[in-house]
């Protein structure tokens, strides 16, 4: 999909559809006065006549009007005059791409991101246009032998004029980058766990150090043997796919500044090991390296953005299956740290490979430590599908992700990862146990990746209730990518 901007006021500029915004007490959106005006009325009346009465998200389509360029007009309805806010928005940016698209037009002018947002600037609101247009033509059917009948909507034109032209083309460019780490996240959530391995990741990792000038290295099992990862090597111990240990390297400022580490979950296909999961939908466990696949859609995004930050990428990566040589309940471990874990479910395999990628994440002396993870179902039951869950002791780093999952529209939740909770973890055997039972789930779990967190501000991300969709809409979602990407400029800012 192309998007652009042209100088012009909407009724003088030629498109297939354009989209104005009409609020529920009937009063038009600038643009939709402008093309009311040239058009002798037409939009007036329809409204007057209760054929558009502005509800929020429905929709009015005109055809055949005189006097503007356009093809069609689609009224989109705003709600309450002033009662417009981020949520609404983009209720009316979808029903908008939805109208379009049923039309079959090939282009758009879109100009409801002139629409007052309380909080929310012109960029934002172009950007948010942007990444649902791709967000409305997204199709994973690469696996199929008869495709999806193609969707016609090809371009988006954005009207501005002097005063906007900068603000709006800023915003095109911030969402067509962040759409594709978006997508590169999706895609490979969406991929099965026969192609998306551990070395499909290393490969995809590699191919993005190429296109964007990233050094990566990726460590195999003899190196991580050297360094003592006992933990990690553990949990790919069950399966004959080969583990790897991925780091991507972004340089956008000076050497000597401090990255920013991002560690991403990278199971591939988890069954839970010996302690094994239930058969139903556990086929979405092939969703369970949604953290790596959004570590790479964010140095995706923020390579294309060119932004002045050092970032570097930890991904520990392998299967959690079942056979003779997988780990028991019961087995003790040694992770790189020195720090002895007794394993008493298998399925909690997550934090295994993560405490020894966060201990190996030390070694850039990193401003700040971010890991993300589908971690535990715990959180999915807390939070729900709409917040991630946010954990780090450090106040000042967590507000500055949950601002940014503010801004980005991909919100966060805070919860406690107090130091009480530890003695939850404790093993008669060894340093620590993998699991504290069944109360407060995602709070042991973050506890225990706290353990491996002392030397370095931190902060973990759950996301085992936001990175993928199911039922009918069964697929990727590629949050965090909006989060993080935005989390990341606000530190060059």
């Amino acid at each position: 999909m192309e998007f652009s901007t042209k100088a012009g006021t909407p009724e003088k500029l030629k498109s297939s559809c354009v989209v104005v915004g009409v609020y529920a007490d009937g009063k038009l959106t600038p643009s939709g006065t402008s093309i009311d005006a040239a058009s002798g009325g037409n939009l007036s009346k329809a409204i007057k006549r209760g054929d558009q009465r502005g509800v929020r998200g429905s929709s009015l389509l005109l055809t055949g009007l005189t006097g503007i360029q356009a093809e069609r007009v689609l009224l989109v309805g705003l709600g309450k005059h002033g009662e417009l806010g981020e949520k609404a928005y983009t209720e009316a940016v979808r029903a908008a791409l939805r109208g379009v698209i049923a039309t079959g037009a090939e282009d758009l002018l879109f100009t409801l991101a002139e629409v007052p947002v309380p909080g929310r600037s012109l960029l934002e609101n172009v950007r948010t246009a942007v990444c649902l247009s791709r967000e409305s033509v997204y199709r994973f059917d690469q696996l199929k032998s008869k495709k999806e009948d193609p969707i016609r909507l090809q371009k988006v034109i954005f009207p501005v004029d002097k005063s906007t032209s900068k603000e709006t083309g800023q915003g095109v460019a911030e969402g067509v980058a962040l759409a594709n780490g978006v997508d590169l996240t999706k895609t490979l959530g969406n991929l099965p766990g026969n192609i998306c391995t551990p070395s499909y990741l290393a490969e995809t990792a590699k191919k993005l150090g190429r296109d964007w000038k990233m050094k990566v290295e990726v460590l195999e099992r003899k190196q991580m043997q050297a360094l003592k990862m006992g933990s990690f090597l553990a949990v790919s111990q069950g399966s004959d796919e080969p583990p790897k240990l991925i780091v991507l390297h972004y340089q956008g400022a000076a050497a000597k500044q401090a990255p920013i580490a991002l560690v991403g979950k990278g199971i591939t296909f988890d069954t839970g090991g010996i302690s094994l999961k239930p058969g139903e939908a556990m086929d979405e466990m092939k969703f369970d390296m949604c953290g790596a696949a959004s570590v790479l859609g964010t140095l995706r995004a923020i390579a294309e953005l060119k932004l002045k930050i050092n970032v570097v990428g930890v991904i520990p990566t392998c299967e959690n299956m079942p056979s003779g040589g997988a780990i028991k309940p019961g087995d003790i471990v040694t992770s790189m740290s020195g720090q002895t874990i007794e394993i008493l479910n298998t399925d909690a395999e997550g934090r295994l490979i993560l405490c020894d990628a966060l201990t190996y994440a030390g070694r850039f002396k990193p401003a700040a430590v971010i890991d993300i993870a589908t971690l535990t179902g715990a959180c999915v039951v807390a939070l729900g599908h709409i917040n991630s869950g946010l954990f780090s002791p450090d106040d000042a780093l967590a507000d500055e992700l949950l601002a940014a999952g503010q801004r980005a529209l991909d919100p966060a939740w805070r919860l406690p990862v107090e130091e009480e909770y530890q003695d939850l973890l404790k093993s008669n055997f060894a340093d620590m146990a993998n699991i504290g039972g069944r109360a407060g789930g995602a709070i042991t779990a973050a506890c225990f990746l706290a353990r491996f967190t002392k030397s370095y501000r931190w902060a973990h991300l759950d996301i085992a209730g936001t990175a993928w969709k199911s039922g009918a809409a069964k697929g990727g979602s590629g949050r965090p990518v909006p989060l993080l990407t935005e989390f990341l400029k606000s530190r060059v800012q």
